[in-house]
This record gives structure tokens, sequence and C-alpha cells, in this order.
């Protein structure tokens, strides 16, 4: 069993709706209230659990009630823990998400304690991270927490996987240590220092970072595919079809998937192939937690799509 360990965040999302926004100094009735975990560190150990790989989670947790949730998730879910660092220094992270009638959201979100997690934070789990074999981080912590789980990991053996979300400039040194990077359209787009909506075609875009060092580049194009660039590789593929209910835990799910399939030694194209069918499978539910498949659920979607013996 592959061992992999994410680097990265944990928030607690705060949702309520109502039918008009408030003004300041004033106060107004809501409805729907709902809170759950998230954190796309969090939800990618998780999937990665939920898949049947062995699942450690590298983050900091507050030393308050909203930790408690992420301690009961990781203990329903099979997540190793022992890396895990409570502070009392800051909070633990939270989104607080109000939607009006639209579905048009405003969120102000503290990341809390996931701001403590810099190069000297990541360095406590060196022995961790340099003992498993395929390693991933975020970028909802600080981008040198981030550049040194790439370099742990890489120095250790590990398969090193960079999820660029949120996107934000990044320093031409991680590149060298990052095996896959898997960013969406718009995220590449700011990774290249460009406007979120740029026209320049994502291909072009994906060669020119690639040349920067990257191992391999895939790009997750929504139900346009996946575009995969690598040693002798550049192909799409495609995205399974599903009736879509919410797309919020698709990244995540892709995320994890591709980090279970190269875990189990799957050739590359077969492994985006098995990430494509985890996204999809996240767009058919509500919420992201409840929307990470589980391999029964997963291999349902792959071989309705994809027969086994295509690499």
């Amino acid at each position: 069993m592959a061992q992999i360990t994410v680097v990265g965040s944990f928030a607690v999302g705060l949702t309520i709706r109502s039918d008009t926004m408030p003004v300041f100094g004033e106060t107004i009735r809501g409805s729907d209230f709902n809170f759950g975990p998230g954190g796309k560190g969090s939800n990618q150990a998780v999937g990665v659990a939920r898949l049947g790989a062995s699942s450690s989670l590298v983050t900091c947790l507050g030393q308050d009630q909203l930790a408690a949730v992420a301690t009961e998730l990781y203990a329903a879910e099979g997540v190793d823990t022992s890396n895990i660092i409570h502070t009392t220094e800051k909070p633990t992270g939270a989104g607080v998400i109000v939607l009006n009638a639209e579905g048009e959201n405003f969120i102000i979100l503290d990341p809390g304690a996931n701001d403590l997690m810099d190069g000297a934070f990541v360095e406590k789990s060196k022995a961790q991270i340099e003992a498993s074999d395929i390693v991933m981080a975020v970028l909802e912590i600080p981008v040198e927490g981030a550049q040194r789980a790439m370099e742990l990991g890489h120095a250790g053996g590990a398969a090193t996987i960079l999820n660029p979300a949120p996107a934000t400039a990044l320093p031409d040194a991680i590149f060298e240590h990052v095996d896959f990077l898997t960013p969406n359209e718009t995220e590449l787009r700011i990774l290249m220092g460009l406007a979120p909506d740029d026209l320049t075609p994502t291909r072009d875009l994906a060669l020119r970072l690639r040349d920067q060092g990257v191992g391999t580049i895939i790009v997750t194009m929504g139900p346009a595919g996946a575009l995969v660039l690598s040693d002798g590789i550049d192909e799409i593929v495609e995205t399974p079809k599903v009736d879509v209910v919410d797309t919020t835990g698709a990244g995540d799910a892709f995320n994890s998937g591709l980090a279970v399939a190269l875990g189990e030694g799957r050739p590359l194209l077969a492994a985006v192939r098995y990430a494509t069918c985890c996204g999809a499978h996240a767009c058919t539910k509500l919420g992201v937690i409840p929307s990470l498949p589980t391999r029964d659920k997963l291999m349902a979607i792959f071989e309705t799509n994809w027969n086994e013996d295509r690499s």
C-alpha cells in the first residue's frame, strides 16, 4: 500500500443563506445554516484515504472547538494525524460564506493556523515526508511551506504533486522539485503572470511553464478533459460525462485519485483517467466531503469509461 502524505490546509466553512445582503449595522434573518470541514489539504487527505491508500496529513490546527471538527473527521476516515500540530498562536482556519437567493456569494476567510505552516513548520515532519511514496502540497499554506514539502519529498525519492490552488506567483526554484503540477486553466494563467481570462491557448501556456523545470504538467479543464504534457506525452484525457450537481470538490478529488493511481504504479495516462473519474464523481453530489468517492464508486465509473488494458 502506497504511503501518501499531504502537506496542506484545514478550515471549517460556515455557510448561511439570505435573500438580501445586509448593510453595516443591520441585522437580517438568514436560513440554511451549515458548517463542516474543508481546506484543500484536508480534502485531499480524506480523498486518498477513501480510495484505500495510507493517508497522512501535515497541517496546523488551533486549540479550539473547530479543531475538533478535524479530529472527528480524520478518526472517521482513517487519516493519520501524527503530524498534525495544535497551536495557541492562531485559531483553526475558518471561512464565512453568505449566499443570496441567486446563488451568488461572498466569502470572508481567516486562514488562522494555516498561516503558520512555513518551511520550518514543514521541516518538523521531515521523517514522515521522506518516508512517503507520494508527497502532495497545496497553496492554501505559505508558499515557503509548500516548497519545502516538495524539496523534502523529492530528496526522499517520493513522487511529488503540487496542486497550485489557490494560484499565486511561485519562485522558479520550486519547479525542479515538482514531478506533477496540476493547475486548472485559470490557475495556469495566474502562474504565468497573466489575467485569469487570458486568451492564450492553454497548451501553449502549459508548454511554456513546463520549460521552467516541471516534470509533468496536468491541466484540468472541466468537461473538456485534462491536458497531459510529459516526456513523450502530449494528450488530452477525456472527462467522463455525469449529471453535474456541484463542482466544488472536483479538483481535490482529481488530485487524490491521481496520487493513489500513481502510488499503485499505474502508467501516467491511466492514472490521469483514474483521476478524471474521481473528479467526475465529485460533481455528482453536494458538498466536498460527501462527494469524494470510495474505491467501489470510483471503479464503477472507471470501468464504464475505460478498459483496464488501455495505458
